[in-house]
């Protein structure tokens, strides 16, 4: 295993003294992930980004640091936080790397939120406590190779058939797919309504071919799940819910997730720019005494100063049961945005050395080209919003 001899330095911003708005739980909470993320995954993350790899041997530490469904009630193995913590575990995560805060994202907010509030007693008490402590992976199915922004097109579709059902279909661009051994998957029954599912790897004509060649969320294992006449056990589907509100429900919860880890990401390039800005000397002096770089950092820490209040706020509201879905859009939205922008510009304060292994500039901006696209794109969480504050449908 290649750990890079690189020490991880980084220090968060707290321009507006947010700290003490955080209960000392939820620092603690921090300085765990925090610890953990500069011990075992900073060293080892670039090699294998490099290589397209996921570093498997990292499961066990996310389970041990609450990354996996920190929300979840105790008595199924969840930590019983609230979603300020999950926030904050989040932002720690992509601080290292997206594909990582992925890995966690889709294990809490995709796989175990509705086996827990949509599925069976049996069902939680069955796969809840294994998925807490990483023991068993799952991976979530909604997107269709012709079916994203519009996921109420899907194709995909599970047919009564007396003692069970027979699912056939497929999903594609699915985070943790290649090595997850349950898949919450969304068909149409015969009705045309929207049921949600387990679905369990070892099933016949159940397949998860991996997808290669991406440039971005390199450490992340994404592949298809492929679907051809597997029988559904009935007690593996959930009762708790039916239609589009399901799966929604569950992106609502993992999109409250990037809006805080996306700022990790921004928050990470920024202290890497200032820290490189501080050291660089050109023209006899630092290149962070010269107006345009000192634009640059200006407007980092101001984005990310207003990007950090936006989430804590919303944290509030949604441990409170009142964050709506137009306001998480709104966060994920800016959030992305913002970190998109803030690693371009840390990029070119780095000059030649921004583009190498050695910092971690050039993973984060093409790791969030992925992000800014799932869970509902750019453009799509702008109409979002637009349609809330005009009540106007543009989507139609």
């Amino acid at each position: 295993m290649n750990k890079s001899a690189k020490k991880d330095v980084y220090e968060a911003p707290d321009y507006y003294l947010l700290d003490e708005l955080l209960s000392e739980e939820h620092k603690l909470i921090r300085s765990s992930a925090r610890d953990w993320v500069k011990k075992e995954v900073s060293p080892i993350i670039e090699d294998f980004a490099q290589r397209a790899e996921f570093p498997k041997q990292l499961i066990k530490g996310l389970g041990e640091i609450g990354a996996f469904g920190p929300t979840i009630p105790v008595e199924y193995g969840g930590a019983g936080l609230d979603y300020t913590a999950y926030g904050i575990i989040m932002q720690e995560l992509e601080r290292g790397d997206s594909g990582i805060r992925s890995t966690a994202s889709v294990q809490g907010s995709l796989v175990m939120y509705p086996i827990y509030a949509y599925g069976s007693e049996e069902q939680r008490k069955k796969y809840l406590p294994k998925l807490a402590t990483g023991e068993m992976m799952g991976c979530f199915g909604l997107t269709e190779p012709d079916h994203g922004s519009n996921p109420g097109g899907m194709v995909t579709n599970i047919k009564d058939n007396g003692s069970h059902y027979i699912l056939n279909g497929a999903k594609m661009w699915i985070s943790n797919a290649p090595f997850a051994d349950i898949a919450v998957v969304w068909a149409k029954d015969e009705s045309g309504k929207i049921r949600g599912m387990v679905v369990e790897r070892g099933m016949e004509g159940f397949t998860t071919p991996e997808t290669h060649n991406k440039w971005s969320l390199r450490a992340s294992a994404t592949g298809e799940l492929v679907f051809d006449n597997v029988k559904i056990p009935k007690e593996n589907i959930f009762p708790g819910v039916s239609g589009l509100k399901g799966p929604l429900g569950c992106l609502n919860q993992a999109r409250y997730g990037i809006a805080w880890g996306a700022l990790g990401a921004a928050m990470d390039c920024y202290d890497t720019a200032l820290r490189y800005a501080k050291e660089r000397i050109q023209f006899g002096k630092p290149i962070g005494g010269f107006q345009l770089q000192q634009k640059k950092l200006a407007e980092m820490i101001t984005e990310i100063t207003k990007g950090q209040l936006l989430v804590w706020r919303l944290g509030a509201l949604k441990s409170e049961s009142r964050a709506t879905a137009e306001q998480i859009s709104m966060a994920k939205r800016n959030s992305v945005e913002i970190a998109l922008d803030i690693a371009r510009n840390a990029r070119q304060m780095l000059g030649g050395m921004g583009i190498t292994g050695e910092y971690s500039i050039m993973r984060h901006m093409m790791n969030l080209e992925s992000v800014v696209t799932y869970e509902g794109t750019h453009d799509i969480h702008l109409l979002i919003t637009g349609m809330d504050v005009t009540g106007l449908n543009a989507f139609k």
